[in-house]
């Protein structure tokens, strides 16, 4: 059996409210329905799959987190991405988004890949892991 797509991802976060936002209010996810787990996050969908789940960490009571992941849950390592490089979208209307990115303030930069007729903008999370936005011809 083959990978076929990425089902999503999972990122463990000390501000949740901050994280929610980035990807609501900067990218236009939407919050939609997560199990009742004993921890705190939220789940976020494109259309109608989920493809970010976010996992709130307390650093002063993890133990609904621990319980469920196993492990344990240094906080320490969840700055700059951890092991996570990037996470990558295709995505249209690249103006709009500039535009979003620029009235919430988000620091971004733009590149255009050679030999492709596919233009980038990098952004980053609030725990620091890059997102890469990725419009095909455009």
């Amino acid at each position: 059996m083959a990978l076929r797509t990425l089902d999503h991802c999972s990122i463990r976060t000390l501000d949740l409210e901050a994280s929610r936002a980035f990807y609501v209010d900067v990218l236009g996810m939407k919050e939609g329905e997560r199990p009742d787990f004993q921890f705190p996050g939220a789940w976020l969908y494109l259309e109608d799959r989920t493809v970010i789940h976010l996992i709130g960490v307390d650093p002063d009571d993890n133990r609904g987190l621990v319980e469920y992941l196993g492990g344990d849950i240094d906080p320490d390592t969840l700055f700059d991405g951890g092991s996570l490089d990037h996470i990558a979208f295709c995505a249209t209307d690249a103006p709009d988004m500039i535009q979003r990115l620029k009235r919430n303030n988000v620091p971004f930069r733009e590149r255009q890949v050679p030999n492709m007729d596919l233009s980038q903008i990098f952004v980053e999370d609030p725990n620091g892991i890059t997102i890469e936005l990725n419009y095909f011809g455009s």
